[in-house]
């Protein structure tokens, strides 16, 4: 974030978002829809979920039912038997287990094949989410903590995961098993059904609102987890300052209010889950006591049993299924209860991650192109070959195509500008620089600087006013081709996980590896590169945490020079190299400037002296322009700066 904007950011509310307090993610069939649309590619693979579960509900409710004829037809006639043939109860017993493994074995293959969906899925998310990120607008990463971004590709997506390749299957599993259940005990007898309902309904009415105080927090939980995990990455990327400035204990302090705040909003989510586990195992095991009781009081007053079909005599087979069937029929149930928890933290998970990917992307209504081009008879034409010359190509309405050659002439008209529509930052600022004219731009920080260089770079668009490059109006000109031209080597340095010269070519894709290395000896990062230990191949990680600072500068500038544009943004470049490793760079960056127009913004005044056009700003307006030895004849702001009369803040 630049200085100007470090101020603009949008007010963000406790859990990291950009819409304050009041933001509370909302369980909405919309959030479904769109989860549904990341599943259609899986949908024979559901199918086949779908039927396994079937398979599996239905083997567990044969296998319940199937309790009553083994008691009844096999168990019990033995028991009156001098010799016993426990042939036909061993037959009776596999056939049981041959239920069993049937249930054990459509189970493991859904479970398995959802693991390959809800990873699938996830891809395509993760995809969808990095995708749109490369289109958001600088503003939006201005305005967002990275942690919380990074946030969306963990925790949320986790939360997902977890959705879909448990929580969903299983729940479908225990609708499916319920209604199985259900009809078996119907099969079985219509009272004990009855009683083991209205026990249920119960059941259900007391668990209902510990699990919606549960899903509740559980959503707080996943907002708090984002808000805390943008500050870690705040407070790593910013050690050196916590140490520097002594600020570890202040550190400490916020960090454990944001870690409290998690803390509570867990210990209530699981708090209320954990609770709700026991409450449905001890209710499940006074179901079954009652179930008990209550089927021996049948028996015993001669009650007689009807079922889906018929009348019977309540026997000991039907009692000792009804056991087993009121257990797995609470069973799912309380599974249901406990998945509805994870089923709301996955869409509270989903809807910070569809807020992302509803974030608007950056619009670009540009036409204008930037392509190769030759003077052919002294008319200038497009190629498809490199020759070193460059064009914007207008298209006009008539169907005609101007070629304007790419100079570099960039002039400002009467440009406001706001971050914040209530706080302008530069006001009627005009200037121009001429193809191969260096402008420098000074003055404290906040006079706005860095924002000329963004509504060059088109980060930003400008309020009022008119930008022209080469004499074409910037917002006709398409964004890609507008940064192609221009070459922008910032104060903060960001290097890549890959080798230097990889990190060179960045600059430019295609270039080659002697034009990479021709490109470091311009910026006088060729000799202390070859003294690595693999030189140009040494392989850099962590932003190139084992350079010095002035090192990863050195090769940031190769890599603005790699670019070869006509336009150079130099931000603060050499504000965090040495003197003398400074004067070493100078020359290599007077050596890039060459017959380029070259913005420049410096503290540093000797930086700025041999500058055609200097311009002193103050509080977003230019107060004075000239050469440096035109202001210093003025002694005005300038000559108070270079006197040291008046420090820079």
């Amino acid at each position: 974030m630049s200085k100007e904007q470090s101020t603009k950011a949008a007010p963000r509310g406790p859990h990291g978002h950009p819409h304050g307090d009041g933001y509370k993610p909302k369980f909405n069939f919309k959030t479904i829809k769109r989860l549904l649309g990341y599943l259609k590619p899986y949908k024979v693979h559901l199918v086949f979920v779908l039927i396994f579960i079937l398979i599996s509900a239905a083997a567990g409710a044969i296998s319940s039912l199937f309790i009553k004829h083994l008691i009844d037809d096999y168990i019990t006639p033995l028991l009156f038997v001098d010799n016993p043939d426990f042939s036909e109860l061993l037959y009776a017993i596999l056939l049981l287990g041959a239920f069993y493994l049937v249930g054990v074995l459509s189970t493991l293959f859904f479970n398995r094949m959802m693991a390959t969906v809800s990873h699938g899925v996830l891809k395509r998310i993760r995809d969808d989410m990095f995708a749109h990120m490369q289109s958001l607008p600088i503003k939006y990463f201005d305005t967002h903590s990275f942690g919380d971004i990074m946030s969306h590709y963990t925790n949320d997506t986790d939360s997902l995961r977890q959705m879909i390749s448990q929580s969903i299957p299983q729940m479908f599993s225990s609708v499916f098993t319920i209604a199985a259940i259900f009809i078996a005990m119907l099969s079985l007898s219509v009272w004990m059904t009855l009683f083991v309902v209205l026990f249920v309904f119960l059941l259900t009415k007391v668990t209902r609102s510990i699990a919606r105080k549960s899903g509740k927090y559980f959503i707080k939980q996943q907002q708090s987890l984002g808000d805390l995990n943008g500050y870690i990455e705040e407070m790593i990327n910013g050690q050196k300052v916590i140490k520097v400035f002594c600020h570890e204990e202040k550190a400490k302090e916020t960090f454990d209010k944001k870690n409290e705040e998690l803390c509570r909003n867990a210990t209530l989510a699981n708090q209320y889950a954990n609770i709700l586990m026991p409450v449905m195992v001890a209710l499940g095991y006074m179901l079954y006591i009652l179930v008990a009781i209550t089927g021996g009081l049948l028996s015993i007053a001669g009650v007689t049993n009807v079922y889906l079909i018929g009348v019977d005599e309540l026997s000991v087979g039907i009692i000792a299924s009804f056991l087993i069937m009121s257990r797995n029929f609470i069973m799912p149930i309380n599974q249901m209860s406990q998945q509805i928890n994870f089923i709301a933290m996955a869409m509270a998970g989903a809807e910070r991650i569809f807020a992302l990917l509803d974030e608007e992307p950056e619009t670009d209504d540009g036409f204008v192109t930037l392509v190769n081009a030759e003077y052919v008879n002294g008319e200038l034409r497009e190629t498809d070959k490199k020759t070193g010359i460059f064009a914007w190509k207008y298209p006009h309405g008539d169907g005609t195509v101007t070629y304007t050659e790419l100079k570099g002439d960039i002039r400002f008209y009467d440009v406001d500008f706001a971050y914040d529509p209530e706080k302008p930052v530069l006001h009627n600022i005009t200037l121009y620089a001429e193809p191969g004219q260096k402008v420098a731009f000074v003055g404290a920080t906040g006079a706005g600087k860095t924002t000329i260089t963004n509504l060059i770079n088109r980060f930003y668009d400008i309020a009022d006013g008119k930008i022209r490059y080469d004499g074409i109006n910037i917002n006709k000109i398409r964004k890609a081709d507008l940064r192609r031209s221009l070459g922008i080597v910032l104060q903060d340095v960001n290097l890549f996980t890959g080798t230097v010269m990889e990190n060179i070519r960045y600059g430019r894709l295609d270039a080659t590896d002697e034009e990479c290395i021709a490109a470091a000896k311009l910026a006088n990062a060729d000799g202390f590169i070859r003294m690595l230990p693999n030189g140009y191949n040494t392989l850099l990680s962590g932003d190139g945490s084992g350079l010095s600072q002035g090192q990863r500068q050195l090769i940031s500038i190769a890599r603005a020079a790699v670019a070869d544009p006509p336009v150079m943004i130099l931000d603060e470049a050499t504000s965090s190299i040495d003197t003398r490793t400074e004067a070493i760079v100078q020359k290599g960056m007077d050596s890039l400037m060459q017959g380029r127009t070259v913005f420049v913004i410096a503290h540093r005044l000797s930086t700025v002296q041999n500058a055609d056009v200097i311009m002193v700003l103050e509080k977003g307006r230019i107060i004075e322009r000239g050469s440096h030895e035109k202001l210093l004849a003025e002694k005005g702001r300038y000559y108070q700066l270079y006197t040291g009369a008046f420090e820079l803040e």
